[in-house]
């Protein structure tokens, strides 16, 4: 009897489980929607970061390769974004869409010598392309503005149409950070998606089965360098400015925490990462003075008791659990 209710059990236990971030994140989006505007400005920035996220980690997380720089890719969007709609009076749907496709021919030119390195020398290798961006946006001062900054960039619009206020964008930049992850998910149960599955176990054994393993990783890598230009435009866009300090070193360091935190390899990991990243600094603000320390607590429990994050968590909980023999 007690295995028979265990069969209709598991499965509602584990469908609410799973349906349970959707559910969180759909109300935290509704409670944001009727609040006062700086919530909205903090999800809007979390949901920005889950696209830059989703496409780290689809080099990272379902690749298995390390990059540091992605972050010079995001500073081609959001520039470039700035750039074409301030001084060219570009439309931003437009001007992020031409952004996307330079990005990925940049992480086309880039990553084709690149990816010939392995391990920690394609991560410096990587992280030396952030440092390039970072320099270039402060020292270009006749293009980027330098420590100035850029202003006045016009918000997300379709057609001439401008969305009328900050709630409005967060609504447009949540769906189009769901619809990353779905496409992310799609092309990693797609054929190649199973090839980066086959690289990430193992590279040599990848080759034994035909899969020509540096064509597939330049691939991933332009798929995360798309993913990262359109958060930097939507960053601009969404925010107003753009300067150095958002392309930075800050930038990579955050977004890490968000990957591991949310969960690598995983589809909504990311998005739910940035979310918590995001939102936790905003609870723990009237601890003051202790806020750091906890901040830096509870991440490090999560990590401790969650090692593959947050939707990995999710993801085990809800995995029907074993009954005894002869219940």
């Amino acid at each position: 009897m007690n295995s028979l209710a265990t069969t209709f059990t598991e499965p509602r236990r584990g469908l609410a489980l799973t349906a349970l971030p959707a559910f969180a994140g759909l109300a935290l989006l509704a409670y944001a929607l009727t609040s006062s505007g700086y919530l909205v400005t903090v999800l809007g920035i979390a949901a920005i970061y889950g696209i830059f996220c989703t496409g780290l980690n689809f080099f990272m997380g379902y690749t298995g390769q390390a990059s540091f720089g992605q972050s010079a890719f995001a500073a081609i969007g959001g520039y470039g974004s700035a750039i074409l709609c301030t001084d060219h009076g570009w439309e931003p749907l437009l001007a992020l869409t031409a952004m996307m496709a330079l990005s990925g021919v940049v992480a086309f030119v880039v990553g084709y010598p690149t990816l010939r390195l392995r391990g920690h020398y394609l991560a410096m290798a990587t992280f030396a392309l952030g440092l390039i961006a970072y320099e270039i946006t402060i020292e270009w001062t006749d293009l980027t503005q330098g420590y100035m900054g850029y202003s006045g960039i016009p918000p997300l619009g379709i057609g001439g149409y401008e969305l009328p206020n900050e709630k409005a964008q967060l609504v447009a930049i949540v769906i189009l950070a769901l619809i990353g992850v779905w496409i992310a998910s799609r092309l990693r149960h797609s054929r190649f998606g199973r090839a980066l599955a086959a690289i990430a176990g193992s590279e040599p054994a990848a080759r034994a089965l035909g899969i020509k393993v540096s064509r597939y990783k330049l691939l991933a890598f332009v798929v995360a360098g798309l993913y990262a230009s359109a958060a930097g435009s939507l960053f601009g866009h969404f925010v107003g400015f753009i300067s150095p300090e958002v392309f930075g070193t800050s930038m990579v360091v955050q977004s890490f925490t968000m990957l591991y935190l949310g969960g690598i390899g995983t589809a909504f990991g990311p998005l739910i990462g940035a979310v918590i990243v995001s939102l936790l600094p905003e609870a723990l603000r009237g601890l003051k003075e202790m806020q750091d320390v906890a901040y830096t607590a509870i991440l490090i429990l999560i990590l401790i008791f969650a090692p593959k994050g947050l939707s990995g968590l999710v993801s085990l909980l809800s995995q029907p659990r074993e009954t005894a023999e002869g219940e």
